[in-house]
C-alpha cells in the first residue's frame, strides 16, 4: 500500500505543487489583507492539491502511450507498468470529486466554478497534439490557482487576482517551453507541434525569454494593485534573479541544465513571492 502511495505521488510529481500552490496562498493572503480564517485556508488547500493531482494523473494517461516510446519517460511508473491504468483513473476521478466538494465548502460560486477549473486542467493534457500553444493552456491550468484562491475567500473575481492569474500563465508557459526543448526530437518523430519543434530551440528559448519579461512585468503591476511595498519587491528581486539564472544556464547548444532551471530556479521564484508578499501584508 506505502509502496502503491509513493509510485502514485511519482507518477503525478507530487513535488511540482510547489509551483502554483504559493501563488494560491498569496492571492489569498492579499484577498483577506492577511491570514484568511483556518476554514478557508484548509479548504483551498484541498482544493488546490486535488485538483492538480487529477489534472496530473489525467496527464500521465492522456500521454501514456508517449510516455512509453520517450526514453526519457519510459520509466516512469504508469509507462513502466509499475501502476494500473485504471487504479490511475480511479484517482484521477477522487481528486476531481474532492475537488468540488472542497469548493462547495467554500462558497456558491467556487462550487458553480469547480467543473469549469477541471475543464481547463484536464484540457491541457490533449492541447499539444494539435496546437503549440499548449505552453500556453499549461499556463492557463496554473493561473486557475489564484484566481480560484481569491475567490474561495471573496465569493467574487477579483482584478488584481486576474493580472496575478495572468502573470502565472505566461510565467509557466515560459518555463514549459524551456522544459520542451529536451524532447524536440521526439516531439518531431511524433509531430507533436511544441514550439521548440515549430520554433527551434534558439526561437523557443528567445520566446520563453520574452514571455516571462511580460509575466514579470504583471508581477509589478499586480504588486501596485495589491497596494504590496518594498518587502515584496525583494520577493521580486529574487524571481527576476532566478528568471535570468534560468535563462543563463540554458543554452540552444546546452540543454544539460534544463531541470535545474525547470525546477529549482522556478520553485525559488514561487515561493520568493509568497514569503515576502505574506511578510509585507503584515509590515
Amino acid at each position: 500500500m506505502v509502496r502503491n502511495a509513493l509510485l502514485l505521488l511519482g507518477a503525478i510529481k507530487f513535488e511540482h505543487t510547489l509551483f502554483a500552490l504559493p501563488f494560491a496562498l498569496l492571492s489569498a493572503f492579499v484577498a483577506a489583507g492577511g491570514v484568511p480564517s483556518t476554514w478557508t485556508l484548509g479548504w483551498i488547500l484541498v482544493a488546490m492539491v486535488a485538483a492538480r493531482s487529477s489534472a496530473m494523473a489525467v496527464n500521465r494517461l492522456a500521454d501514456l502511450r508517449y510516455d512509453r516510446e520517450n526514453p526519457r519517460t519510459a520509466s516512469w511508473p504508469l509507462a513502466a507498468g509499475l501502476l494500473g491504468v485504471g487504479a490511475m483513473w480511479a484517482f484521477a476521478v477522487s481528486c476531481a470529486l474532492l475537488l468540488v466538494f472542497a469548493a462547495a465548502m467554500l462558497n456558491r460560486l467556487a462550487l458553480f466554478l469547480s467543473p469549469l477549473a477541471l475543464l481547463i486542467v484536464w484540457g491541457y493534457s490533449y492541447a499539444k497534439r494539435f496546437t503549440s500553444l499548449c505552453h500556453f493552456l499549461l499556463g492557463l491550468s496554473l493561473a486557475v490557482a489564484p484566481v480560484g484562491a481569491w475567490v474561495a475567500v471573496r465569493a467574487e473575481m477579483g482584478f488584481p487576482a486576474l493580472v496575478l492569474g495572468l502573470a502565472v500563465l505566461l510565467w509557466t508557459a515560459g518555463f514549459d517551453i524551456i522544459y520542451a526543448t529536451q524532447d524536440i526530437d521526439f516531439d518531431r518523430a511524433q509531430r507533436l507541434p511544441s514550439a521548440p519543434c515549430r520554433m527551434g530551440v534558439k526561437g523557443a528559448l528567445l520566446l520563453s525569454a520574452g514571455v516571462h519579461a511580460a509575466a514579470f512585468a504583471l508581477l509589478i503591476w499586480f504588486m501596485v494593485l495589491a497596494r504590496l511595498g518594498s518587502t515584496f519587491l525583494l520577493g521580486l528581486g529574487i524571481a527576476a534573479v532566478m528568471l535570468v539564472y534560468q535563462h543563463a544556464i540554458v543554452r540552444p547548444t546546452d540543454l544539460s541544465r534544463v531541470n535545474a532551471a525547470f525546477f529549482t530556479a522556478n520553485g525559488v521564484v514561487s515561493v520568493a513571492l509568497f514569503v515576502f508578499g505574506a511578510l509585507d501584508i503584515y509590515r
